[in-house]
């Protein structure tokens, strides 16, 4: 079941993104302030060095600015946690511009969230930002993002 937010993390709020099922996930860049209201339950960075400490359960995972995830399980199954957080937490994701590496990290949220990976940008761009996903090994990666295996 899906929680209500509080309206800092509502649909209309900055950086909010509904997925279809109704999930918000915040995405921003960590070179602008902290959004006001109440923060993040959790948080995942997507930065090519260790991100500033937070005070927030946090996942950091190394992703060099225009580039792909060092690790890509590793980002599959931090993707995956995300998603699954946001269905009853304030979960968060950010890069440095809140753009290429956020909205390619959105877009795989929404392919989690049911939406094809050959239609995921174009959501990302129509309701999180249209400047999202900045490169073609970007889109690349999205049209071949799967959810990681389940032991």
């Amino acid at each position: 079941m899906i929680q209500e937010p509080n309206p800092a993390w509502g649909p209309t709020a900055a950086g909010v993104l509904r997925l279809p099922s109704g999930r918000l996930v915040r995405g921003r860049g960590l070179r602008r302030p902290l959004p006001p209201g109440a923060p993040p339950t959790f948080g995942v960075y997507l930065l090519g060095r260790t991100p500033p400490p937070v005070a927030w359960e946090s996942r950091w995972l190394r992703w060099p600015d225009f580039w792909l995830p060092s690790d890509r399980q590793q980002a599959r199954e931090t993707l995956h946690e995300a998603w699954e957080r946001a269905a009853t937490e304030r979960v968060e994701v950010a890069c440095g511009g809140g753009r290429g590496r956020t909205g390619t990290a959105l877009a795989c949220l929404a392919v989690l969230d049911g939406v094809s990976p050959a239609e995921a940008v174009a959501f990302v761009r129509e309701h999180y930002d249209k400047h999202a996903v900045e490169t073609p090994w970007q889109r690349r990666y999205i049209q071949r993002f799967t959810a990681p295996a389940i032991p």
